[in-house]
């Protein structure tokens, strides 16, 4: 079982971890930030569990899945409100109110086991924000400007067909087949554009919904796009982000 811990306050940290290793789990990693869990998980198969602390060092533990697409269990440890505890009990969602206690660990790793073994859906992510008031902060753009020699272009976002990283440059691609040079990296652009119409296939690219013309299943289990006035051949969906990638497009 593949194991990591998110969570910043690095005491509490390796004392789950600690915790866990008496009971012969084996903890891959630790990460301590949004940042941090996002890069991770760029770079890495996803784990079978993660011990998720809400309140992070950089934001809520929440902004991690706006970046990444994350398909693990996952159990909460953090000091909240208790009611929302219940709730959570009530719909099978493993929850360690901090200082976790042996007992309530023990119980919520068997939890995990049991739906593992019964397939038990957990409730949508979805969900589990509005249970807790979660809102995101972001503010989605409705159109970039660019810079084309002395002149600024404004490109709406029903003329983009993706951005994609290349150089060490970011670039936004539109449908009169141009591309213009960003001030964003891809990461930076992420919380900015809407999920809705976007979706990061990997390192390299963000694509619109509307410009793709075809999906084709590739090596690896992974899948190929192809985009309207986009002649990349590249453009691939990588293959931890492929099952979501399929509820995304519907």
């Amino acid at each position: 079982m593949r194991v990591i811990i998110i969570e910043d306050e690095k005491p509490a940290a390796r004392r789950l971890q600690r915790m866990l290793e008496e009971k012969n789990i084996a903890v891959q990693t630790m990460l301590h930030s949004v940042e941090e869990a996002v890069e991770w998980f760029e770079e890495n198969p996803q784990p079978d569990l993660i011990f998720l602390d809400i309140q992070l060092s950089d934001g809520l533990s929440f902004e991690i899945f706006e970046h990444v697409a994350v398909d693990s269990a996952i159990i909460f440890t953090t000091a909240y409100d208790q009611y929302a505890l219940q709730a959570f009990k009530l719909n099978s969602i493993d929850y360690l109110l901090k200082p976790i206690d042996k007992i309530e660990l023990q119980k919520a790793v068997d939890q995990y086991l049991q739906q593992q073994q019964t397939k038990t859906v957990a409730l949508p992510l979805g969900e589990i924000q509005q249970m807790l008031g979660y809102k995101s902060t972001s503010n989605y753009k409705t159109r970039f400007s660019v810079k084309v020699g002395q002149h600024i272009k404004r490109i709406n976002l029903s003329e983009i067909v993706c951005f994609y990283s290349e150089n060490k440059g970011t670039y936004v691609h539109t449908r009169e087949n141009r591309s213009y040079l960003l001030d964003w990296s891809l990461e930076a652009l992420d919380p900015l554009l809407d999920p809705e119409i976007f979706y990061r296939t990997g390192r390299k690219y963000i694509v619109h919904i509307d410009a793709i013309r075809d999906i084709i299943s590739y090596t690896n289990s992974r899948l190929q796009l192809k985009l309207e006035a986009f002649n990349e051949s590249d453009v691939i969906v990588a293959r931890d982000r492929v099952k979501n990638f399929k509820t995304w497009i519907g």
